[in-house]
Order: structure tokens, then sequence, then C-alpha cells
């Protein structure tokens, strides 16, 4: 519980300056308390699904009070919620922090409550330390994918080699000053290509940043702005987005959230593919593969804990599931959702799919933390040239190693 402490005490300090604690709400025994960090053009599909629950026989006096915050928000307003006895009944997030919240006894293990065998396997690893799985997953992906304008690109390539080759060709024919656009200063988008290259950042709870695989996916980076120029440099998230909705790249490597806002820009002309082989390896880049899930309030017990557990059956059966895929372009975490006509019909959400067939689970170790804030600014510099990959690479691993010390102590 050390490490617990340490975590928590560090979060609460950096939000007790800025963030007012908000009420849970009404917690008797037919209220549930839903605490959320959606976008606002979900909230309908959301409201639909509690109100739907409230309709079955039995349930009319059911309240649902349903809070949003950001995400920081949200992940401090529960730390100092819990700490203060008045935690929401239920929290609808990423599995990224959850675990902080499990470390702490905040959250409620799930493997005795629910049958998690009929989700998909991956999606409930992306959630699982320690021997427990910590949330119930209502989704399946958070990860990313090749997208590519059809009208410069008719078909995706499968490998690097074809992708490669369609930028010093067919790229300059069309005129465009790079053929594809990717966040290169983010961890987040820099994980595939480490997978690719045969490492993976952190090995349990212990970081593997100083390897050789690591220092190939950076290099690999390096090498697409400087010496291959097939992608622009300083082009953070909204950059890339903007030149792939501009047209003036024919790829980008984005994840599932984009889906829905391109294919109502592109209609028919967008396209969605695996990130291609890498050619060098012969292995496909591995994204990592998570999803938004419930996590429980570890106080809950007795008749409240059964109507939890009610609605989020409810909310994530096969019917809801396969709702949810049409009005959200969401994958499915439910394993006889995903065998859904409305996914095997549908040629942009069946590449989704087979997409996470090839990532792996988002690490939940607390440790990925210290991964995640000591290789974005080593990244940078190697991006920027201000540091050679191979410093980088010893930077992140000896500041990782240094960070996960700091939360033990």
């Amino acid at each position: 519980m050390r490490v617990a402490f340490s975590v928590v005490t560090a979060v609460l300090l950096a939000a007790s300056c800025s963030c007012r604690l908000a009420p849970a709400g009404e917690a008797g025994d037919r209220t549930i308390v839903v605490w959320e960090q959606e976008d606002a053009q979900v909230f309908p599909y959301i409201d639909s699904v509690f109100e739907a629950f409230r309709k079955l026989p039995g349930n009319s006096d059911i309240r649902i009070i349903r809070n949003h915050y950001g995400t920081e928000d949200l992940r401090q307003q529960f730390l100092t919620a819990s700490i203060a006895g008045s935690p929401p009944d239920l929290l609808m997030s990423p599995s990224d922090t959850a675990g902080i919240y499990s470390i702490a006894g905040f959250i409620l293990p799930v493997e005795g409550v629910f049958d998690l065998v009929k989700y998909n396997k991956p999606v409930v690893e992306a959630i699982t330390l320690d021997g427990h799985v910590w949330g119930v997953p209502m989704t399946n992906g958070n990860h990313l994918m090749m997208m590519y304008n059809k009208r410069l690109s008719p078909t995706p390539p499968r490998t690097t080699d074809e992708l490669f080759d369609f930028c010093r060709t067919r790229a300059k024919a069309l005129k465009l000053d790079y053929c594809m656009a990717f966040n290169l200063g983010e961890p987040f988008w820099l994980m595939p290509w480490i997978g690719a290259f045969g490492g993976w950042p952190i090995d349990n709870k212990t970081p593997t940043l100083d390897t050789k695989p690591m220092l190939d996916a950076v290099s690999f980076t390096v090498d697409l702005i400087y010496d291959k120029k097939f992608v622009p440099m300083e082009c953070e998230y909204n950059c890339t987005d903007a030149l792939f909705k501009e047209g003036k790249v024919a790829f980008i490597i984005n994840g599932d959230w984009a889906v829905s806002t391109y294919r109502d820009k592109f209609g028919e002309d967008f396209g969605v593919a695996k990130i291609p082989k890498l050619s060098s390896t012969g292995r496909w880049p591995t994204p990592m593969v998570s999803g938004r899930y419930f996590m429980l309030n570890a106080g809950l017990s007795g008749p409240k804990l059964e109507l939890v557990k009610r609605f989020v059956e409810f909310y994530t059966n096969e019917e809801n599931q396969i709702g949810q895929v049409k009005a959200l372009m969401r994958l499915p975490a439910l394993t006889k959702a995903a065998k859904s006509k409305v996914i095997t019909d549908d040629p942009i959400l069946r590449a989704s799919m087979e997409q996470i067939l090839v990532g792996k689970p988002m690490p939940m170790a607390t440790e990925m933390r210290a991964v995640w804030d000591s290789v974005r600014p080593h990244l940078g510099r190697a991006v920027n040239k201000k540091a050679t990959p191979a410093e980088a690479v010893a930077k992140m691993q000896s500041e990782a190693v240094s960070k996960i010390k700091e939360m033990a102590d």
C-alpha cells in the first residue's frame, strides 16, 4: 500500500488547489450515481440506455444520476471523493486509471460478481492486475489504425514497403508534401512500432525502454521525418487531423474515436485498414488495445450491489452492445455482439476489429504512468534532433526507474 498511498497523495495534492469536491449524489439503495468523462455527442446514447433500464418492470422508482467530468477532473474527483467517503457507485472510464484506484482499494474486483467469460478476452486482460479484474468492459478498442483517403489511395498498403513506395511515387505525382501523418511526439503512437520490432515498453511492472526494439522504433520514427521525409515534423494531434481532413496527406494513423468524424466528412471515400506490416521484421504493428469500462465503488454490497450489477449487465447486453455500434461506431466488448452482421458487413468496423486482433492489451500497472511520463519528453528530444535515439532511450529507462522508485518511497 506504500505505492498506493504515494500515488493517491500526489494526485490529491495536485487536485486540492483547483478541484472542488463534488457531491456524489444520493446514495439510497434505489439510486445509482454514475460519473463519466464522455464527449457531449455520446450523452444522448448513454441517457437512452439509462432510461430503457428504468422502464424495465419493477424499475420505475430507480433514479440514475449522471455527472460529467473532464478526463483529469474525473480521476482527481474520484480519488478525493473516495477518501472523503462519498464516491459515486459507478465510473464510466478508460482503463488507464484503474491501477491507481485498485491499489488504493477504491474500486471493487469484479471477477466474482460478473461472468467475464462472455466478454472479449483482450479487453478483459487490459483491466487485469495482480490477479484481479477491475472493471466490466463496455467497449473494445481505443486503438490506433491506418485510415486513408480513397481519392488519393484507392487501396491501403499492406506492408511498409508498399507504403513507402506510394510515398516515393504516387504521393509526388499527387503533389502531396507528405504522404502520411501521425502524432510523432506522443508515446501512444510509438507503441505499435515497438511491438513490430519485437518489444514492449514494460514487462509486468518493469520498464523495458533501453532495448533494441525501443531503439529501433525511435530510429524508425526519426527516419520517417528526416531521411525519408514522408511525415511532417512538429505536427501534433490537431495538426495531423487537419492535414488528413484537408486532403493534404493520403494516410493517417489515428484512433477508433476519430472514425465517425472522418466517415461523416469523406463518406464512401474514407477507408480503414491495419497499420501496415513492418517489412523489415515481418511483424504487424501492435497498437495498445483497451476499452471503456464500468468500475464499481469498492463500498458496494448487499441490495445496492445487486442493483448496480443488474444495471451493468443490462447496459452491456447484446442488444445494447449492438445499439452502441450503430449509434457511436464503437466496437462491442461482448463476444457474441462482435459477431453481429452490423460489424461483419461494415468494411470499416471489420477492419477495426482486425486491427484489434493484432494489438496488445494496454498495461494497467501503475508503473506504466512512469513509463508514459519518461518516454514523452525524450521521444520529443529525439524527434527534434536534440538527442540521438540511443541517448533518448537510455534516458527514458533511467527516468522511468527513478520515477517508479519515487512512487514506492
